[in-house]
């Protein structure tokens, strides 16, 4: 029936392809015996098959894309929403705070400093309590 592996081989891909994406599209499996005196017909037929095959699986997954783009999208929202929140607390909280207080917690931020800082009281709002 088949003359060269290499005929074998596109008959099975074919049987495969067929089978495939009949099961992707819900129809019945179509059996299609390719040999020499396959007509034109028959390989339009799997041809187009196989291009519906792979337009549904092109729209799941642009829908899938979509779909987690607007996810994100929303996610930035309110992320940029939280930044900006709290970078107005943080201009009122630097506003409200003392020299001392900055002074302090500047030198609390810089690298000499050794992490290891025995935890001190809180200053009170107004100063300290010297």
């Amino acid at each position: 029936m088949y003359q060269t592996p290499m005929e074998v081989a596109v008959y099975q891909l074919h049987n495969f392809s067929i089978s495939f994406f009949s099961s992707l599209l819900g129809g019945d499996v179509v059996s299609v015996k390719l040999d020499n005196s396959a007509s034109g017909a028959s390989v339009v037929a799997i041809d187009n098959k196989i291009e519906q095959a792979m337009d549904l699986v092109k729209n799941h997954l642009m829908y899938a894309v979509r779909e987690e783009v607007e996810i994100l999208k929303e996610q930035i929202r309110e992320l940029v929403e939280k930044n900006s929140q709290l970078e107005r607390e943080n201009t009122l909280l630097k506003t409200l705070a003392s020299p001392e207080q900055l002074e302090k917690f500047q030198s609390r931020l810089s690298p000499e400093e050794p992490a290891t800082e025995s935890p001190q009281a809180p200053e009170a709002p107004g100063g300290s309590a010297v």
